[in-house]
């Protein structure tokens, strides 16, 4: 065929493929079908640590603080420990998002906070319990005051970034009045954009996650992106018709035996979506198209199910073929399946597929434990995928090439990874002329360079703190403190601790938006 492009889509990287080059009920809002489908894809190496898709303070004195503490930075940039002064903080390669302060779903009058902020770097504290110096536990406490007449039941909500593969280390606990308390979880959707893949032509292959601070601060600084974590998610009852592949045989002389289906679509008609499938190829200009999978077998980590998702009109006449690997040239006898089609809607299809993800394959391809797993709770996963696709993918007004091809693969596996504004949410009652004391306590990563990338931050770790971004609470008083800091020392801040003096807890300036300390573990 005169046009035919070759496609082969690889998302987050098909271990398929790399073997064969080696050899609760949730409120839901109506979204609109839109058909389109376009195709591209590249991989690349990135610092050796995977593969992934290209991506390519003010005074420092004393003031009226206690002994042993310091009034905080007016934002110009505090240098202490005989470090250079640095305004606005380093820009890593690994961002890990802010600490963000407590808010509350609704507009509470008569009620004022105060807030206190500790980071702890007592050696260990890295999630995984080995004795090294990384990440830092948090804890943000909080006094909240009602001066009014009335008791006052609000519900407290603490927003944190992190993903659904991290969860298990990143969702804080929560006591109120010093006694451990239960929340429920919302999450907020993709943080991030996209972008090209290395050439400024205006494409979306690439995802582009948030760098620093003033990406969260353009994410939630209109309140849209809470009310929609806390809303309606996307109903995608569109009917779909559904292509199962099941009982695979082939040759086993071939160790990457490969099944492929051709039909002929009418584009502006059809929309195809894969499941399981390891590659694709088109033309254009006449519709033909080409989808193939390796034949499990035993010994490759295969997907299963393997579905073709057909939205609009279905596909009419379609041959099958056997050939002796994802190339798809030289066709061999022995390669068969059964394939039972069935109608649904594309809900009951991510339905069915997030749960085989999760229960199959989430815990191979980012190294998830059976405890890890259980703490991404199905309906807020499902959501999320439901989200992405809704936003995003093949069906969306604003389609993203990166999902064009409509690898549901892809969709679900990034869901489980992307970085969000995941939220606490905690009832609480404040009585009348009284107060409660809220806490939450996180582990958090620090942001960092590649070790292998050359840059002079290698060995650095940073950690934002905003005041105000997001809440809707009357702060009366904000501080700050470091615990157990005989094993760092601090390269850049504009908080105003000063370790040489013993000034570890500061009063921060209701007027900065966000202060930032960079440290480095001693040898």
């Amino acid at each position: 065929m005169k046009a035919e492009r070759l496609f082969r889509v690889l998302g987050l990287v098909d271990e398929d493929l790399i073997e064969e080059a080696a050899s609760p009920a949730v409120c839901q809002r109506k979204f609109p079908l839109r058909k389109a489908l376009t195709a591209a894809a590249c991989l690349v190496l990135v610092c050796g640590v995977s593969f992934a898709w290209l991506v390519t303070g003010g005074f420092h004195g004393m003031g009226s603080s206690a002994p042993g503490e310091s009034s905080g930075s007016s934002g110009s940039g505090i240098a202490t420990d005989n470090e250079p002064l640095h305004v606005d903080g380093t820009t890593f390669m690994s961002y890990a998002g802010p600490v963000f302060p407590l808010t509350l779903t609704e507009e509470a009058e008569g009620l004022t906070a105060e807030r206190k902020t500790t980071w702890d770097f007592v050696p260990g504290t890295y999630q995984d319990g080995s004795l090294r110096q990384w990440g830092a536990t948090v804890t943000d406490s909080y006094t909240l005051v009602n001066i009014t007449e009335n008791d006052q039941a609000v519900t407290a909500l603490y927003p944190f970034t992190g993903s659904f593969t991290e969860l298990a280390s990143q969702q804080p606990t929560v006591t109120v009045n010093g006694e451990e308390a239960e929340g429920a979880l919302y999450a907020g959707a993709y943080a991030g954009g996209f972008r090209d893949a290395g050439v400024d032509d205006g494409s979306t292959w690439n995802l582009q996650y948030p760098d620093s601070w003033m990406d969260y601060k353009a994410l939630l600084d209109d309140g849209s992106y809470l009310n929609e974590a806390l809303g309606d998610a996307p109903v995608l009852d569109i009917p779909v018709t559904v292509y199962e592949f099941t009982d695979f045989t082939a040759p086993a002389n071939y160790d990457a035996a490969t099944q492929a289906i051709e039909f002929t679509i009418d584009q502006q008609k059809t929309t195809v979506l894969t499941y399981g499938f390891n590659g694709a190829s088109w033309d254009e200009d006449t519709g033909w198209r080409q989808y193939s999978y390796f034949v499990p077998n035993g010994v490759r980590r295969d997907k299963d199910p393997k579905l073709l998702v057909v939205l609009g009109e279905d596909i009419k006449d379609h041959t099958l073929g056997g050939y002796e690997n994802g190339g798809c040239e030289k066709e061999i006898d022995g390669v068969s399946c059964t394939v039972t089609r069935r109608e649904m809607t594309l809900d009951q299809v991510l339905d069915q597929l997030c749960r085989n993800y999760l229960e199959t394959y989430a815990d191979w391809q980012y190294g998830m434990d059976t405890d890890e797993l259980a703490a991404v709770p199905f309906p807020l996963f499902r959501r999320a995928v439901g989200e992405l696709m809704a936003e995003y993918g093949p069906i969306s007004e604003t389609v993203k090439d990166r999902y064009a091809g409509g690898r549901l693969d892809d969709i679900i596996s990034e869901t489980m990874s992307m970085d969000r504004v995941l939220y606490l949410a905690v009832p609480v009652t404040i009585p009348a002329g009284g107060q409660i004391d809220i806490a939450f306590e996180l582990w958090k990563e620090p942001s960092f360079d590649y070790g292998c990338s050359g840059s002079e931050h290698v060995g650095l770790q940073g950690y934002d703190f905003v005041t105000q971004l997001g809440s809707n609470l009357a702060f009366t008083e904000q501080r700050a403190a470091l615990a157990n800091t005989d094993s760092i020392q601090i390269e850049r801040q504009n908080f105003g601790f000063d370790l040489e003096h013993g000034v570890t807890r500061v009063t921060l300036n209701p007027e900065t938006e966000h202060y930032y300390l960079e440290i480095r573990p001693k040898e």
